[in-house]
């Protein structure tokens, strides 16, 4: 069986094992199992998740560290549907990111009898997507960053961009409350959804720049318990990113502000962060940015430089050496009929394991 069937059969694997966000468990406990399968030392779950494993090296580079996150934007009673063709290969988080966390064991395969030019970490983490925050990616680097050289965090799309770059994220939960009561009888009373309703209309109107690039949205309302009930409770869930911290700062301070003036007596305002995702960047001359690039001119991938808001933010946030690649390509993330291109995948697991052989090359 060729790397890349055996690399997309334990993707369909990982796939069909459901990982929201906050329950990745038994999908932890199953690349665990590979992860001891494949001779690894110090396998080890985390009590937030995070499944740990180590391929000795054989010289004095230092260590290195790669990534990928378990977790999946879709609940955990979605349909995991997945139809699988010669080209393509869809279903809900088959690209993001089992296609990714499947990646780890093929970078081991790939290495077959061999050892690495120092010691490998490979760890399969939790809580990158939604309201995650980052929490298993933190937890990674706070326990290793002071062992390994650098990071590649693996994405199962996006083959050909170097993220070297981490969007700052911040994400806010505002709720309102009412007295409440009947539709007809009490008609005139606040209602918590009508006054979300109209803060939220606000927050659409806010004007943010283009350059740097920053935007808001909304992506969750919720509230309300009947159409003949005037709502007591409301909420809605605000996502607001920016390239720059400043711009972000001054955007969190403009919503902040606007809830202030629109908080009421009748129907009270709470304003909440729920998730703050630090922003960061290496220079696109440094060495592990150029080692990617040229991993992938080797393999005749075109490399885009790019930023995003992935497991890299953290690391970028603390200035370690660090960048986001992908296997293959796709579209379609975080929707049902999510997929994934198969041919490329050849490319993207030569292109990992190059960058892995060159950064430890690097790191002597």
């Amino acid at each position: 069986m060729s790397l890349v069937t055996r690399t997309l059969d334990l993707a369909c694997q990982i796939q069909q094992i459901p990982a929201p966000t906050f329950a990745e468990h038994e999908r932890a406990a199953f690349v665990c199992d590979r992860f001891r399968e494949a001779g690894l030392s110090d396998v080890d779950i985390d009590s937030l998740g995070n499944v740990y494993g180590r391929r000795p090296g054989r010289g004095q580079a230092r260590p290195l560290l790669v990534t990928a996150h378990t977790d999946t934007v879709f609940p955990a009673d979605t349909p995991l549907t997945l139809v699988r063709r010669s080209e393509v290969i869809a279903g809900p988080g088959i690209g993001d990111n089992s296609l990714a966390v499947a990646g780890l064991l093929g970078l081991l395969w790939s290495l077959g009898d061999s050892q690495p030019a120092g010691d490998l970490w490979l760890v399969a983490n939790v809580c990158e997507e939604g309201l995650g925050d980052l929490r298993g990616i933190r937890a990674v680097i706070d326990r290793l960053r002071s062992t390994v050289a650098a990071t590649l965090v693996l994405e199962g799309m996006a083959l050909g961009r170097v993220y070297h770059g981490g969007i700052g994220v911040r994400r806010y939960r505002i709720s309102a409350q009412a007295e409440g009561g009947h539709s007809w009888l009490n008609f005139g009373r606040p209602s918590a959804i009508h006054r979300l309703a109209r803060l939220a209309v606000a927050l659409t109107e806010l004007e943010v720049p283009k350059a740097p690039r920053t935007t808001y949205n909304i992506g969750v309302i919720r509230g309300g318990t009947s159409v003949n009930t005037i709502a007591r409770t409301a909420e809605l869930e605000l996502d607001l990113r920016s390239e720059a911290p400043s711009a972000l700062a001054a955007l969190s301070a403009q919503v902040e502000a606007l809830v202030a003036r629109q908080d009421s007596l009748e129907a009270p305002l709470r304003c909440d962060v729920i998730g703050d995702r630090p922003s960061g960047w290496i220079a696109p001359e440094h060495a592990l940015v150029q080692l990617a690039i040229g991993a992938l001119n080797r393999y005749g991938v075109a490399a885009t430089l790019d930023i995003g808001s992935t497991d890299a933010n953290y690391p970028l946030s603390l200035g370690l050496a660090c960048v986001c690649i992908g296997l293959t390509t796709g579209a379609n993330a975080h929707r049902p009929d999510e997929y994934i291109d198969t041919a490329p995948l050849e490319k993207g697991l030569q292109v990992l394991s190059e960058t892995v052989a060159r950064t430890f090359a690097w790191a002597k």
